[in-house]
This record gives C-alpha cells, sequence and structure tokens, in this order.
C-alpha cells in the first residue's frame, strides 16, 4: 500500500475516532477500540491479524502498567481517607509566606501527590486554597486557581505515579524509573515558569476581579460568629457545585470533603488543635515516599551500570509500589482502622478499572497502527536528533486534545502515532512520552470536568477559569515541550 494511502486512512480513522466520542457520544474505550479494528482491516492487516494485534496490543500494555495503576490509585485512595492530602495542603499554607504558596501548592501537588485520583485530590485541596487565597492580596483567587490548574494537569502527564504518565512509559517501552526521573527533571521548571508567566500576566491586566472571579459574602451571620465563604450568585452555570455548601453540625466540615472553609474562629482552632495531635504527616506519607525513592535509586545505579538481584528485585516498580501500598495499608489500619482502609480500597478498585480499560484500549489502537506500517512511513522525514518527531507529537496531542477534551486518549493516540519512529531514528522514547504529555495539556476548556471543578470550587466565573485553567495549562504545555527540546539536547 502506497505510503499516501497509510496516511489518509490512519489520518481519516483519528478523525472518526474524534467524531464518536464528540458527536456521537460514544465511549472513548468502545470508540478507540472500534477505529483499531478500522485501521487494521482498511490497512490490509486482515481480521485475523487485526483482532489479534488490537488484544496484543490491550495485553502488552497492561503487561506493563497494569498493575502499577491499580497500585498507585489504591495507594491515594487510602491516602485520601487518612485525611493526609487536606492535612499536607493545609500545611503548605501554613508555612509558606504568600508570595510562595501557589509555587509551594504547585509543585507538591504535581509532584508528591500523583497517586491520588485527580478530582479526589482537586475537591480535597481546593477549598483549602480558596480559603488561603485572600492572604494572597487582590489576586489570590486568580493566583491560586492558577497553580492548581496547571500542577494538576502536568502531574497527570509528566510524573510518575500520574496515570497517563505511566501509559505512556508503558506505551512507548520506558522503564518507568527513567520517566520518573526525566519527568521531575521536566514537571518541576514547567510548574515553576508557568505560575510565574501566569502571576506576571495577572498583575498586569488579564484578571479582572469583578469579570472573572465570583463574588465571596464574609459579612457576619446572625449566629454572630464568621459566615462561611460561599457564592451569591447560588448555582449560576447548572453544574450543581454552587451556592453556600451545607455545614456539618458534628465536625463543622464542608460538604464532606474535609475543608474548614466556613468554620467559626473558634472552631478552626479546635479542629487545628485536634490536627496537631494526630500522626505526623511523614508517617503517613512514608510508604509512598519510600516507593518512589526505591524506583528512583534502581533507575540510577541502572544508568550508572550498578547491577544486583536485590536492588533489581526491589527497585522494580511494580515491587516497589506494592511495598508503598502495603505499608501505607498498615500505617493507614493503625491510625484510622481497618474498616475504613477497606472502604478506600473498595472506592481505589471502583476508580483504577475505568482508568485501566481506557489504557488498555489505547494500547490496542497504538499496536495496529504500528502493524499498518506508519512507523516506516513517518521515519523516512525524520532523521535522528531533529525535533520535528517532537513537534510533530506535541501538535498531534494538541489537536486531539482541544477536540477531545481528554489528556490521557489525546496522550496515548499521539504517542501511539509515533511510537514506531523512536526505534528507526534513534530518538529515546522518553522524549516522545514527554511531548505527548506536553501536548495533551494544550487549552484545557470547556469538556474537561477538571475546568468545571476548579470553576466552581474556586469561585471563578466561566470567564475567570478560561484564564486561570485554559490559558495558564496552555502555557504549561508549551513551557513543557521546550523543557523536553532542552533535555533531549543531552539525550
Amino acid at each position: 500500500m502506497a505510503d499516501w494511502q497509510i496516511l489518509s486512512i490512519t489520518a481519516a480513522v483519528i478523525v472518526g475516532i474524534v467524531l464518536m466520542i464528540v458527536k456521537l457520544r460514544i465511549n472513548p474505550v468502545v470508540s478507540l477500540v472500534a477505529g483499531a479494528m478500522v485501521l487494521g482491516l482498511a490497512t490490509g492487516l486482515g481480521p485475523v491479524e487485526t483482532t489479534e494485534t488490537a488484544m496484543q496490543g490491550f495485553g502488552d500494555i497492561m503487561f506493563e502498567v497494569g498493575l502499577l495503576i491499580a497500585w498507585g490509585v489504591l495507594m491515594g485512595s487510602i491516602l485520601n481517607e487518612t485525611g493526609a492530602i487536606r492535612r499536607l495542603v493545609n500545611a503548605l499554607l501554613k508555612i509558606f509566606g504568600p508570595r510562595g504558596v501557589p509555587y509551594a501548592l504547585g509543585l507538591t501537588i504535581g509532584t508528591a501527590l500523583q497517586s491520588i485520583f485527580l478530582d479526589v485530590l482537586l475537591v480535597m485541596s481546593a477549598p483549602l486554597a480558596r480559603r488561603m487565597a485572600p492572604h494572597l492580596g487582590k489576586f489570590g483567587i486568580a493566583k491560586m486557581a492558577t497553580a492548581m490548574a496547571i500542577s494538576l494537569e502536568c502531574g497527570i502527564v509528566l510524573m510518575v505515579p500520574g496515570v497517563a504518565t505511566m501509559a505512556l512509559a508503558g506505551l512507548l517501552g520506558v522503564p518507568l524509573g527513567k520517566m520518573m526521573i526525566f519527568g521531575f527533571i521536566v514537571i518541576v521548571p514547567t510548574i515553576v515558569i508557568s505560575i510565574a508567566i501566569m502571576n506576571f500576566l495577572i498583575h498586569r491586566g488579564l484578571w479582572n476581579v469583578d469579570l472573572d472571579q465570583q463574588p465571596i459574602d464574609d459579612e457576619p451571620t446572625d449566629s454572630g460568629g464568621t459566615g462561611a465563604l460561599h457564592d451569591n450568585n447560588g448555582d449560576t452555570d447548572g453544574d450543581g457545585f454552587g451556592g453556600p455548601a451545607p455545614v456539618d453540625p458534628e465536625d463543622g466540615l464542608v460538604d464532606g470533603h474535609g475543608t474548614r472553609v466556613g468554620l467559626l474562629p473558634h472552631r478552626v482552632h479546635e479542629v487545628e488543635e485536634a490536627e496537631e495531635k494526630q500522626h505526623s504527616l511523614f508517617l503517613l506519607f512514608a510508604p509512598m515516599l519510600l516507593a518512589l525513592v526505591l524506583i528512583a535509586t534502581g533507575a540510577i545505579l541502572e544508568m550508572a551500570g550498578v547491577t544486583h538481584p536485590v536492588i533489581e528485585f526491589f527497585s522494580a516498580p511494580v515491587v516497589a509500589l506494592l511495598i508503598g501500598l502495603l505499608g501505607t495499608s498498615y500505617v493507614a489500619r493503625y491510625t484510622i482502622g481497618g474498616e475504613r482502609v477497606e472502604k478506600a480500597v473498595v472506592d481505589g478498585f471502583r476508580e483504577s478499572g475505568q482508568i485501566l480499560i481506557l489504557t488498555g484500549a489505547g494500547g490496542s489502537l497504538a499496536a495496529v497502527i504500528a502493524a499498518s506500517g506508519m512507523g516506516d512511513v513517518l521515519g523516512q522525514y525524520f532523521t535522528a536528533g531533529s525535533f520535528a518527531p517532537l513537534l510533530t507529537v506535541w501538535a498531534i496531542a494538541a489537536l486531539l486534545h482541544i477536540a477531545v477534551g481528554s489528556v490521557t486518549i489525546s496522550a496515548i493516540t499521539a504517542a501511539g502515532l509515533l511510537a514506531p519512529v523512536a526505534g528507526q531514528i534513534g530518538l529515546d522514547p522518553v522524549l516522545l512520552a514527554l511531548a505527548a504529555g506536553a501536548g495533551s495539556l494544550f487549552m484545557v476548556h470547556v469538556t474537561s470536568n477538571t475546568f468545571w471543578l476548579l470553576q466552581s470550587m474556586l469561585g471563578q466565573t466561566t470567564r475567570g477559569t478560561l484564564k486561570s485553567c485554559s490559558l495558564g495549562v496552555s502555557v504549561a504545555s508549551v513551557v513543557a515541550l521546550g523543557c523536553t527540546m532542552i533535555l533531549g539536547l543531552f539525550l
């Protein structure tokens, strides 16, 4: 089959997948697998080879990252149940001054907390960030919302154990330890530079307080206490999040999310004293940190040429994360009891199921793309050391994300298109993974659940969220591509 035919058919299939997801509202998993089948048949693989290749692709990526994703999500679910996430975010807001809070919170969310399911992490940290915003001055909401949007989205695709990051590593055959190290190298400057750029723009006219954020009622209540922070507009967007959150009279927490937004002053003090009596945050996070240290140590020693069976075993990501999960479970049983740990595990399995199936479906499409001869076609146009593959995968991921609205789908699909090229031209696959992740960040908009959660929970208008989330994460997308290209000069 001619090169132009393979390219045309592949492009048509990708467009078809996008239309199935966006226009026909067909589940992304079904759309990806259906697209893989059509591509295989249209490029001449035949019925048997097409189905076998699709199933093999699903199985291969599950072999690489299936247990890793499950361990990471379960660990995050247990940490969430212990209240560790809320306490950590609150501690950061206390320790760092107004100028440092957005950077400290952003780096912590983007790197250390990526085992937490994104929506859970956002719901736990957003109310605390909003509570701190007034201490940052006139543009506090804008700065905190931007920092959270950038760090949440970057962490998914650039930092282990972010679910899309692990999927990209498995798809492209990148050792997880290597992905973690180079992802860390890229994500840290990306978050810092992007937040700095956005803060510069916010102070120079980007943010309009009257139009970009919802009014906050801080007048005293009839009961004599300080009123809860809430939106005067109620549920103006029909998303179910607007209006004042109900306060639990038993523990003073809002919406069951552990936030102290809306507590009376004396109640805040009581809760803070209670937290001081709880077990240390280091104890709660120690098993997860140990797992990450084991993975990083193994990767560093491997690059240094140091090998030993014991080191190889304990630094293997599946073993290291299992150790972290077992340790987290033990600590949690000691601190909150076995019943709550079991509940967290059930919630974690519920969350990980959809992630695993979507990742596997992406692997099916990538495998069929590779078998169709796409690698041979694209390999003719790229040369070793060229930035063209990185720009191409970034652009494809960006376009897919604008159309589909899913960071994970766009990153996996774009990486799958160029995965066969890496080996042919001598390009390190980790660079393709990082470029695909960077591209998938571009233009987070109204199709994203994260967009609406940030809008409602941080008191922004839709116009404001388009600035803090859509523009902010797009800036991070471009910065991450630049950092990846710079890294490519040394690999």
